[in-house]
């Protein structure tokens, strides 16, 4: 898939993002919007080597999904990569449904671990890391964080671990949105500078701009390909609701719903974007 073939993508997943939250009145828009791009990347970009074919395959890529509350991107993308049908991401938050608020690797096809209480995920990739060099398998675990995510104390334990025991078989991707549920990251509980903590912690780091897909693609294979003795981080640096002009650099829209009007004007924008896009 060329990059304006994954561009296009990347607009079609972010208006399943805005319908499936709409339709299930609940869910994280803003740091959905966010990773589409690095996830359309990874997924439909072919960074990683994974197919619905071959979901069981011990030689495939694995994805931890850290920041598991942005589980309508992942959804939205294993749709597009044809791990269940699109028509399926409806029932997103739906009793019964296979697509919950978070991440469940029991019920979902494409899904590796069940995510969603922060500051997990790098731990698991680690743990799959691991296993995986003891096996001698050359496959690869990629892991997308949250800024946010990142003030958890587990973060910097698996970050030191991973240095110390050399698992260049993984790349943490940081999505660098500046934002969580109660405001700027850095009035939070500043965790910056994350590419600083990343380097002092073992780690070769690389930074790039989230959206730019043709940049996400090169870094992204080069961090899979660089095999140094160090594992690989990639910080991401995107805007929070990105796509949707009133959602953009907001933190309101951490965790909540569009309304019926909000839904109309969003999408509207995005699928102006794919008309501009299709034509450029």
């Amino acid at each position: 898939m060329d990059i304006k073939d994954l561009e296009m993508r990347a607009l079609d997943v972010r208006e399943d993002i805005i319908s499936m939250i709409s339709g299930a009145g609940s869910g994280h828009p803003g740091g959905s919007l966010s990773c589409a791009d690095i996830l359309c990347a990874l997924y439909l970009g072919g960074i990683m080597d994974v197919s619905p074919d071959a979901a069981a395959d011990p030689a495939r890529d694995r994805f931890v999904l850290s920041k598991g509350h942005a589980a309508p991107a992942l959804y939205a993308v294993l749709a597009h990569a044809g791990f269940f049908p699109r028509e399926e991401l409806k029932t997103l938050r739906k009793l019964g449904s296979r697509l919950q608020g978070h991440p469940d690797m029991r019920l979902t096809p494409g899904v590796d671990a069940s995510t969603g209480s922060l500051g997990q995920g790098l731990s698991i990739a680690c743990g799959m890391a691991l296993g995986l060099r003891l096996d001698g398998n050359p496959a690869s675990v990629f892991a997308l964080l949250g800024d946010g995510e990142c003030q958890e104390g587990q973060v910097w334990e698996a970050a030191m671990y991973a240095a110390h025991q050399g698992l260049d078989g993984m790349v943490a991707i940081v999505d660098h949105n500046g934002l969580q549920i109660d405001g700027a990251v850095t009035e939070v509980c500043s965790p910056e500078s994350i590419a600083e903590k990343f380097r002092a912690f073992g780690w070769d780091v690389h930074e790039v701009d989230g959206h730019d897909v043709a940049a996400l693609m090169k870094v992204l294979a080069d961090a899979k390909a660089a095999r140094t003795g160090r594992p690989q981080a990639v910080i991401a640096e995107t805007v929070k609701g990105k796509g949707v002009s009133f959602m953009e650099g907001n933190a309101g829209w951490h965790g909540k719903a569009p309304d019926a009007e909000q839904t109309a004007s969003a999408l509207a924008e995005i699928r102006s974007a794919r008309a501009e896009r299709s034509c450029a």
